[in-house]
């Protein structure tokens, strides 16, 4: 029997709380217009204080173990209770992150494990920046393959980036909101030759960029001194002009190694699910390729960057909408802190 890793349940969890431009303009020096021309979005989900990584996490894994279940719909306690057939289940849970509840230790993925009763899943961290997810996937789909008694993995993408932003700085803050996005993966079969599910994964790292988007301070890189005052807080620093070219080259460079390495063409594909950064960057990439616009799925205008959530978050929006259809074609892409790259090759 020929072996898939396929996704069978997909959830996502965003803060109700939304803030759109216009809010943000009235607290910091920036209008709807600059925000959306530059980057296209309209809005973010902003967390409240008392909310962590592993909360928007867990109730991500938990709407997915539902679906999984086979329940859809939205319903609470239905929802937790199909989650509680699933989860004993779950072998392993990756969570990608760049906004842990912890620095170093524990792995929000553990804290996560507790939280939706996976009492028999492994759970480690990935760090990847925003290529997070697409690490996980095919990190998930490895360590099934290899071990015949493994079965299911949950795999996270997770961030309140809005905890870890200097709101000073007009040209960062405006990007990023706060989510978590989340998909069940299954093996099925024995052999890992499948053709449906997760078909390939292509990785790559520039660390050569890596000062490109950084959190600079709480490593050993700059230690904790005793008695120092502190200016800079711990807080995303980019440079975004940079950030800006090695993204539309990371898109395109990508999705051409994904086109030759599946040994299709543009034409064949159902969806690109991009990470969702900036508007501009994934329209600069497309058209250097000449794919239809109408092939990429877009939801920047609703959520912003949610860095490693971006592409489950849409996946799962996908899914629920019904446009995610069995044996569609489909294209992951993501590019982030690192520098980090990558895409995956998916037949729903």
């Amino acid at each position: 029997m020929k072996m898939s890793i396929e996704i069978i349940g997909t959830g996502r969890a965003v803060p109700p709380r939304k803030v759109s431009n216009d809010e943000l303009a009235a607290q910091i020096d920036t209008t709807d217009e600059w925000i959306r021309s530059h980057t296209g979005i309209g809005n973010r989900h902003i967390a409240d204080e008392s909310v962590a990584c592993s909360d928007l996490a867990a109730e991500a894994a938990i709407n997915a173990m539902a679906m999984a279940a086979g329940y859809s719909g939205d319903d609470p306690a239905e929802i937790k209770r199909a989650a509680a057939e699933v989860a004993p289940t779950i072998d392993m849970i990756i969570l990608a992150t760049a906004t842990a509840d912890y620095y170093g230790t524990p792995s929000t993925a553990c804290i996560v494990q507790d939280k939706i009763g996976a009492k028999n899943a492994a759970a480690m961290d990935i760090t990847a920046g925003c290529t997070g997810f697409v690490y996980g996937l095919e990190t998930a789909a490895g360590l099934l393959c290899v071990s015949p008694n493994r079965k299911r993995a949950i795999v996270i993408g997770a961030e309140l980036l809005s905890k870890m932003m200097n709101w000073d700085d007009r040209s960062t803050c405006v990007l990023f909101g706060d989510g978590a996005g989340a998909v069940v993966v299954e093996k099925i079969g024995d052999c890992c030759q499948g053709k449906t599910g997760i078909l390939q994964s292509l990785l790559f790292a520039d660390g050569s960029g890596a000062d490109s988007l950084v959190m600079k301070r709480g490593g050993t890189r700059a230690p904790y001194k005793k008695g120092e005052t502190v200016d800079t807080p711990i807080c995303v620093e980019m440079n975004g002009q940079e950030v800006y070219n090695f993204a539309v080259g990371a898109i395109s460079d990508t999705l051409k190694a994904l086109k030759e390495a599946g040994n299709f063409n543009f034409e064949d594909v159902a969806w690109i699910v991009p990470h969702q950064a900036n508007a501009r960057i994934v329209k600069a990439a497309r058209m250097r390729l000449r794919i239809p616009e109408e092939k990429f799925y877009m939801n920047i205008e609703e959520y912003a960057n949610t860095s490693s959530a971006t592409i489950p978050i849409a996946l799962d929006e996908m899914n629920r909408k019904g446009q995610l259809k069995k044996g569609d074609l489909v294209l992951t892409v993501g590019f982030g802190g690192g520098l980090t790259y990558g895409g995956n090759i998916i037949i729903w």
